[in-house]
């Protein structure tokens, strides 16, 4: 998985993030012809500064609280607007993180069929609609940023997404970035901590998110 000490490695957990996203024989998106052999998109937005929707993401979890996204539709429009068409449609809700990785600072969520028993399935689930486009920016990975997990094709991403808990350079501009966590940070971090199964990221317990809401931003001032 991703060492930044050393450029194979760190190519190599680009395909890990990748394969955990979708399962890429259910892609129907062709690869950027502006991509480059590191995955990254020639059209990256840059020097954009994000600018929150009027609604934030709130997700519930069973048994580690609360966590509040807030969302840039100037940064990924159409990100955002798969991200709140899936939680209109109530999508998320049963579902549960199912990549738990603390080398790396990252958790993982967003796959159907984590609603069932088959763990060896869990991250590789897509929803019924069609991949959503890369939207590249220069935004970093850092505490708290969510970003769109994908297949290996740059224009891979689906249903899945990620929020990072520590800097992540090596997922800066191949990885689409749509929000931050801007309350419940800590309960994300505790997530984290959660047992993982023996030589695994999958969690040992199930961590089932009961809801995934969408609500005022004016109602959750940042405080994390």
């Amino acid at each position: 998985m991703l060492r930044r000490f050393h450029f194979a490695l760190s190519i190599s957990v680009l395909l890990i993030l990748s394969f955990t996203a979708c399962n890429q024989s259910n892609s129907n998106t062709t690869t950027s012809k502006d991509s480059d052999a590191n995955g990254t998109a020639g059209n990256v937005k840059a020097g954009v500064k994000p600018q929150p929707d009027s609604q934030v993401a709130v997700i519930e979890t069973a048994d580690y609280g609360r966590i509040v996204i807030e969302l840039y539709p100037n940064i990924a429009p159409q990100h955002v607007e798969r991200f709140k068409k899936l939680i209109n449609e109530k999508f998320y809700d049963g579902t549960a993180i199912h990549r738990i990785d603390a080398s790396l600072g990252i958790i993982q969520g967003g796959d159907p069929l984590t609603k069932g028993s088959d763990q060896g399935a869990w991250g590789t689930g897509n929803s019924p609609y069609p991949n959503v486009p890369a939207e590249f920016s220069d935004i970093p990975y850092e505490r708290g940023t969510l970003g769109a997990a994908r297949t290996n094709d740059i224009n891979g991403a689906n249903c899945q997404w990620f929020i990072t808990l520590k800097k992540q350079p090596a997922f800066d501009k191949k990885y689409t970035v749509f929000g931050k966590v801007i309350d419940g940070i800590k309960n994300a971090e505790v997530i984290m901590t959660a047992p993982t199964q023996q030589g695994s990221t999958k969690p040992a317990d199930k961590v089932v998110i009961k809801s995934v809401t969408l609500q005022p931003r004016s109602s959750f001032p940042a405080s994390n």
